[in-house]
């Protein structure tokens, strides 16, 4: 417990800073975190289901995270590209070469179902990079680079957890999917709700940029598809016969079992930031 609670607290001050030490350390971080998390998929898969391309998806992953995270750099990018800096358009051109690796190094190996391992590779990327992209994204939403909203979600997340967890644990009685995470609760679901629409109040006093309705309202996709996410990664675990998703954090388990609730929220939340935004 207290092994726990101290990754914990280290934990939670390492996202804080790299939201908070600006674009480019912020940017870095979460490609770097991606790309930790999409080796963790593969470690996975690879024990008992399929036989992963790593090197090209880990590639492929980073080139995909990076090409999207460039164009959130209107001035500093995007300008210099239109007046002959090619570096953006080049960059993106390597993704379907990259793309294109995954299949043809099937082509030199002797596996019974190469197009498994093609699959897998790509739905790696799907669950553990395109996530922290949308994540990434929210920074950037209002054109120029601001850690309000990127902190605002994790404090929303963690409060959804905290919230789910106390109650879920003191008064859950009808589980939300047995089947696939036995400690889930309606009850639960309903007490991170209600913790993390007030974290989302108070977050409204300082960070204005959102009206205290539209903090709410994140808060709540944040619960709900937080609890998907994490239900989504747990049905995932259960295929593959494993408890944790790794070992990088004692007492927490792997990176995904860290970041579960972000890998369907954060899409959802950032499609809610653009349309309110635009």
């Amino acid at each position: 417990m207290r092994l726990r609670a101290i990754t914990g607290f280290f934990f939670i001050i390492v996202m804080i800073a790299s939201t908070l030490l600006g674009t480019y350390v912020f940017s870095l971080f979460y490609l770097v975190l991606a790309s930790f998390c999409l080796f963790e998929f593969y470690k996975l898969i690879k024990q008992n289901t399929a036989q992963p391309n790593i090197i090209a998806g880990l590639t492929y992953g980073a080139l995909l995270f990076a090409g999207t995270a460039l164009f959130f750099y209107p001035e500093q990018f995007i300008s210099s590209a239109l007046n002959g800096n090619h570096a953006v358009i080049k960059l993106l051109l390597l993704i379907p070469l990259a793309g294109a690796a995954v299949f043809m190094q099937e082509l030199y190996k002797k596996t019974p179902a190469p197009f498994s391992n093609i699959a897998f590779t790509f739905l790696g990327i799907i669950f553990a990079v395109i996530p922290f992209a949308f994540f990434h994204a929210m920074a950037f939403i209002g054109g120029n680079f601001n850690f309000h909203i990127p902190l605002a979600f994790l404090i929303i997340l963690w409060s959804n957890d905290t919230g789910a967890y106390l109650v879920g644990s003191k008064m859950g009685k009808t589980k939300l999917f047995e089947r696939h995470s036995p400690k889930k609760t309606y009850e639960g679901l309903i007490g991170g709700i209600i913790i993390s629409a007030v974290a989302a109040l108070i977050l409204g006093h300082f960070y204005t940029e959102l009206t205290w309705k539209q903090w709410v309202t994140i808060s709540i996709l944040i619960s709900c598809f937080g609890t998907m996410g994490d239900l989504v990664e747990s049905m995932f675990k259960r295929s593959i016969n494993v408890k944790d998703s790794g070992g990088i954090l004692p007492g927490h388990g792997g990176l995904l079992d860290r970041f579960d609730g972000l890998l369907m929220a954060a899409p959802i939340v950032y499609v809610y930031l653009y349309f309110i935004s635009n």
